[in-house]
């Protein structure tokens, strides 16, 4: 099953084609420099294309070299980063840019399996890079790939299993060419973002339709099989606002765990006993006057927001490494996650009735 061997060999130069004649102009495709390229490819981790141009074009223009992006501290990157999400990327991100800056002159390796030894370089990154910066005949498999070489090959079976992408994998690396890999790589990206996604794909502007075994067969809505996905949990917080001269109370998170390096209100996972036990004497908490819900990938979050107030002098809340009073203007500076900026948004319209201005 799948596509014969005489058409399997036909499939680089067809996709390569197409690809250089059907390609979206993307910034990061203009430009070799294997820092932007990297940089790309972790944003577009689970991200989409529209939502990554932006922010790929405010972080290079902030830290346009990783010596650059290695000498800034890290609440400074997760500002930058702050709205893109999944924010163990920017901290492994600045991570690996010190490794890259002390280890290796600031340079990233060329290879595959050099960069492999560098913090988040998996074994799609590494392959991303090292194809479309240094031209190293190396394969990839994201979720685009798996989903076409599904259907070219008529593979079965949850495409996140060890077995299938083991295959894929197999295969990824027996099509890629020695001349243009990078393109390859990217056309067969390209290919699943644009021609053969998820639902309803355009199989008449295929470029390989012809070496499609799922379309031969009439298969095509039914591969790749359904993913086995994992439960969703239920993360339900409670979060403290406490106002001072128009000013709120935001604590620095420690860099490791979910919202790791984040600015946020004073939250535990838990209900009010929680949060009273975690904000210690002297703290009067209120009842609960605002309910936030946000949807991740793998969690359902529900914020409780109480009115809090503190005693005259606030020295410490664990397990917040920094706490600092913040404004309405300073609070946009500070990296912090799209679920607590949709609480801070309870926040100001109590600040600002609390002590309107005179007018003059």
């Amino acid at each position: 099953m799948g596509a014969p061997a005489r058409k399997r060999a036909a499939l680089p130069e067809l996709l390569l084609t197409w690809y250089r004649r059907a390609r979206r102009d993307l910034p990061w495709r203009r430009t070799r420099d294997p820092y932007a390229i990297w940089l790309s490819e972790v944003m577009l981790q689970q991200t989409q294309v529209v939502t990554v141009i932006p922010y790929w074009h405010k972080f290079l223009a902030r830290f346009p070299t990783v010596e650059a992006l290695a000498a800034a501290e890290l609440p400074e990157v997760l500002s930058m980063w702050s709205g893109l999400g999944y924010y163990s990327r920017a901290r492994t991100l600045h991570r690996a840019a010190n490794v890259i800056a002390n280890a290796h002159a600031g340079k990233l390796p060329k290879t595959a399996e050099a960069l492999r030894e560098l913090p988040g370089f998996g074994p799609y990154t590494a392959g991303a890079v090292a194809s479309i910066a240094f031209g190293q005949q190396t394969p990839i498999v994201d979720g685009n790939v798996v989903r076409v070489f599904a259907r070219l090959f008529e593979i079965e079976g949850d495409p996140g299993s060890r077995e299938v992408q083991k295959q894929i994998w197999a295969l990824a690396g027996e099509l890629v060419p020695e001349d243009s890999p990078g393109d390859f790589n990217q056309a067969l990206m390209e290919l699943g973002a644009t021609v053969c996604t998820p639902r309803n794909p355009t199989c008449l502007l295929c470029p390989v339709r012809e070496a499609c075994g799922a379309l031969r067969s009439g298969r095509v809505d039914q591969l790749p099989s359904p993913k086995v996905r994992a439960l969703r949990k239920k993360l339900h917080r409670t979060s403290a606002i406490v106002l001072r001269d128009e000013k709120v109370l935001l604590g620095r998170r420690p860099d490791s765990g979910l919202f790791g390096g984040l600015w946020e209100l004073p939250s535990v996972d838990g209900a009010r006993d929680a949060l009273a036990a975690a904000l210690g004497r002297g703290f009067t908490l209120g009842e609960v006057e605002a309910k936030v819900e946000r949807t991740l990938t793998h969690r359902d979050l529900t914020f409780d927001l109480l009115r809090v107030r503190a005693p005259a002098k606030v020295k410490a809340i664990a397990p917040y490494v920094e706490l600092r009073w913040v404004g309405r203007d300073d609070a946009r500076e500070l990296g912090m996650a799209t679920a607590m900026t949709a609480c801070l948004e309870h926040v100001w319209p109590r600040a600002v009735a609390k002590r309107p201005k005179a007018r003059r």
